[in-house]
């Protein structure tokens, strides 16, 4: 087995240049090796994360890669055409870890693009292109990013990734989770539409490593989605559908014991490990994964990646949309766990950049679910309304700042609103991200939205469109587009803008813009 000392030991001495732990053999490949694509992730104003995994053969279990170590040559240019490589050296792709490659490159230059490759077995990788984030204390006048995430197979095509790709104007995406989705598969319509056809159909739940793995193969060999990693570098992070819905720390699905659902939860973040473009402090460890993590943009953002499944304690009230109930107001309940929201509120009291952004899974807004005549508020226990006195206590550490905006995926739907804070006052704003596919075509408006938006004098806008939202920041204004697809069940979806809403920093106030 391929200890973490071992395998930390290799990445070193690859980034170093030095000789690996193991031998990595070389390779000839029957089929083209590089199937799954490229992706770079984790970008800091020196370098960024490089991924691929090698897999020439898709359905089989294996990849149809042999059980032993291969050498991967890799190389960063400055151009697209590799006439200045600036960078390059030579990985181990693990049997261990299904093949995969993560390099770590640095010593590049802050807030400049450039473009890197693969080489194994006399084959070469498609080139992927990623952006430096600008150096910790440079000052920076505007920089603008996607955030995108629940991305259901079935349910429609990833036409969103490949509009996404096509803005040049883009430094970053984060990935707030959702990237594939452990239930049966089924088939729709949309089956029809995707070319060419890759599905393994009527494939069972994800329990094992290997089931796991076969899911990500299966998404990974999406032409849209290979598009979107080869365009800019990703901040990946996971929700629930990674592993199992709704899952949280060690409670899986009702009737598991929790040291069986830890077993299904170790494959699975393993798997994710495997196919995500992160950095070797998140190879997994004793079942669980490093993710929350930060980035500096500058002295203009500060990018807190929160982690709200492994720490978060078991869902009150047995979870689902449910009346308040007195679970809710638990004193001993997480949803970051205690450490992680003590570094939280640390990094809060004093910051070092105008914005700081909370880029995470779950809606944080506090709202009254009712699209009808209901005796009291209906709450979505799987969010931070369910969790009210951790809630209350993160709030608290916003008032009075006016420079925070909180980011969230998971409701297949657009949101914006104001978060109020355990004395009422609005101390941040809150910008929800539709689906990439989840849900289907969808509508402007679901049945239900105007009683939702009648019922929550904190929310501003929902929309139930997929797509993805685009942020744009200035040391004095964030502004987030809705950016959405008029349809995902068949080829050739048009792309829009449904809406824009603002904030001048210092004033956590959302204003439509025209």
């Amino acid at each position: 087995m391929l200890s973490r000392r071992r395998f930390l030991a290799a990445t070193a001495a690859v980034s170093l240049g030095a000789p690996a732990v193991l031998r990595a053999q070389p390779m000839r490949f029957a089929a083209w090796p590089f199937r799954l694509g490229v992706a770079a992730g984790d970008p800091t104003s020196d370098g960024m994360v490089l991924w691929t995994r090698l897999c020439p053969e898709p359905a089989d279990v294996r990849g149809g890669m042999p059980m032993t170590p291969i050498a991967v040559s890799w190389e960063v240019a400055t151009d697209k055409a590799f006439a200045s490589i600036v960078a390059s050296g030579e990985a181990t792709a693990w049997p261990d870890l299904a093949h995969s490659v993560h390099v770590e490159v640095a010593g590049l230059q802050p807030d400049r693009p450039y473009f890197y490759r693969f080489h194994c077995g006399g084959e070469r990788s498609d080139t992927g292109a990623a952006r430096t984030l600008p150096a910790p204390g440079a000052a920076v006048g505007r920089i603008r990013f996607a955030v995108a995430g629940c991305q259901q197979y079935e349910d429609g095509l990833y036409t969103a990734w490949r509009r996404l790709a096509a803005d040049p104007d883009l430094a970053f995406c984060y990935h707030f989770g959702d990237y594939i989705y452990e239930n049966r598969e089924y088939l729709s319509p949309t089956d029809r539409a995707r070319a060419p056809a890759v599905r393994h159909h009527d494939a069972p739940e994800c329990f094992s490593l290997d089931d796991y793995r076969r899911r990500y193969t299966l998404y990974k060999q999406d032409a849209d989605l290979q598009a979107a990693h080869r365009a800019l570098a990703m901040f990946p992070t996971f929700d629930d559908h990674e592993v199992q819905n709704d899952w949280t720390s060690n409670h899986g699905p009702a009737g598991t014991p929790p040291e069986i659902f830890l077993l299904r939860r170790a494959s699975a973040l393993q798997a994710w490990y495997e196919h995500m473009p992160v950095r070797a402090r998140s190879m997994p460890h004793g079942g669980m994964i490093e993710m929350a993590r930060s980035a500096r943009i500058g002295t203009l953002l500060d990018l807190r990646l929160l982690d709200t499944r492994q720490f978060r304690t078991a869902q009150p009230c047995g979870g689902g949309f449910r009346p308040v109930c007195a679970g809710i107001n638990d004193p001993g309940a997480q949803i970051i766990g205690g450490p992680a929201e003590q570094a939280l509120a640390k990094a809060l009291a004093r910051p070092e950049t105008r914005w700081t952004a909370l880029a995470q899974q779950v809606m944080m807004m506090d709202l009254d679910r009712r699209t009808a005549d209901a005796p009291s508020k209906i709450v979505n226990i799987d969010t931070w309304a369910g969790y009210a006195v951790p809630r209350a206590r993160v709030l608290d550490h916003l008032g009075g700042r006016g420079d925070v905006v909180v980011l969230t995926g998971d409701e297949h739907q657009n949101f914006a609103g104001h978060l109020r804070d355990s004395r009422g006052r609005t101390v941040a704003v809150e910008f929800v991200s539709t689906s990439i596919s989840s849900g289907g075509d969808g509508s402007d408006k679901r049945s239900g939205t105007d009683r939702i938006l009648a019922e929550n004098d904190c929310l501003t806008f929902m929309n139930d469109q997929r797509g993805f939202t685009v942020c744009e920041v200035t040391p004095d204004r964030w502004s987030t587009d809705f950016m959405v697809l008029d349809r995902v069940s068949s080829p050739g979806g048009t792309l829009s803008r449904r809406a824009r809403f603002s904030m001048e920093r210092g004033n956590p106030m959302l204003v439509q813009d025209a």
